[in-house]
């Protein structure tokens, strides 16, 4: 394989297992500075020995955050930026769903915290970071649920009535928003923003005890999905292929182009997503 990402520096959240560990594994593998981000500081600091000694890349390391946390997403940005100069890839890959509603240490709903606010805090504080990269690419997973999502301002954090499946779609509705509004605000830079479908992906997202009933009936099928390895191929053709290297605001199944729906590219919509968002987190406009 070549080294396509040398003296690349790639961060990607959620990669200590599953997807997002074999996206690590396969940018690792094209020479890449990798950075992969857990919640559990033991596990993190043992998948980045196991990834540099199965890649040969001596340049993976960890760092460590519970991204439902806004203060932690801070930390993760500044701890990143502290340690390099610029980023070149960034991909948010981390997400959850849960059957019962749970708050994080912010009050906010775990699922829209996690799979979306995460990724927009993250994001907004290392785009300078990203800047000082000749060329940069964000890389945001979503999922098939985005369409069947809605965005419920009126119970942004579900606290009225709270449903497992609901939360993760409007959650995965706010990550194709978030992309296309981002690449609008991204005009005129560098960096470049899409967002991810990859596709049944057999891990451990499906292996949970608190999983909704469709997530547990999708279990089921898990022999039909799509490996990790598989899986990952999607965000690594989106980090590292030449082919995208200027293509921004897209949504991707896979490594295709399709045009996501109606909602998703409402510019109304996403502005004032990326409005209530900001207010959340405390990110100045």
């Amino acid at each position: 394989m070549s080294n396509t990402l040398d003296g690349k520096t790639v961060l990607i959240t959620g990669a200590t297992a599953g997807l997002g560990r074999a996206t690590a594994t396969q940018l690792a593998q094209r020479g890449a500075h990798v950075t992969i981000c857990g919640r559990d500081p033991g596990k993190s600091a043992r998948i980045a020995a196991e990834i540099r000694a199965q890649t040969a890349n001596e340049n993976v390391d960890h760092l460590t955050a519970d991204l439902s946390s806004l203060a932690e997403a801070r930390r993760l940005a500044s701890e990143f930026s502290d340690r390099h100069k610029k980023l070149d890839v960034l991909i948010n890959n981390v997400g959850g769903i849960w059957a019962e509603r749970h708050t994080t240490v912010d009050g906010l709903e775990r699922t829209f915290a996690l799979n979306h606010l995460a990724p927009f805090v993250l994001t907004n504080l290392l785009l300078d970071t990203m800047k000082a990269a000749p060329s940069a690419r964000i890389v945001n997973l979503s999922s098939q649920s985005y369409s069947w999502g809605r965005i419920d301002f009126e119970d942004l954090q579900a606290e009225r009535t709270y449903s497992g499946m609901r939360a993760y779609r409007q959650s995965k509705l706010a990550n194709v928003l978030f992309t296309y509004e981002l690449s609008r605000r991204l005009e005129g830079t560098d960096v470049t923003a899409n967002v991810l479908n990859p596709g049944g992906v057999h891990t451990d997202f499906y292996s949970g005890q608190d999983l909704p009933p469709t997530i547990r009936f999708e279990a089921l099928f898990r022999a039909l999905m799509q490996s990790p390895d598989a899986g990952a191929r999607a965000s690594v053709y989106l980090a590292a292929s030449p082919d995208v290297a200027n293509t921004t605001g897209q949504y991707f199944v896979k490594r295709t182009r399709k045009s996501s729906n109606k909602v998703s590219n409402s510019r109304e919509l996403a502005g004032r997503l990326w409005q209530v968002s900001a207010d959340l987190a405390g990110i100045d406009e």
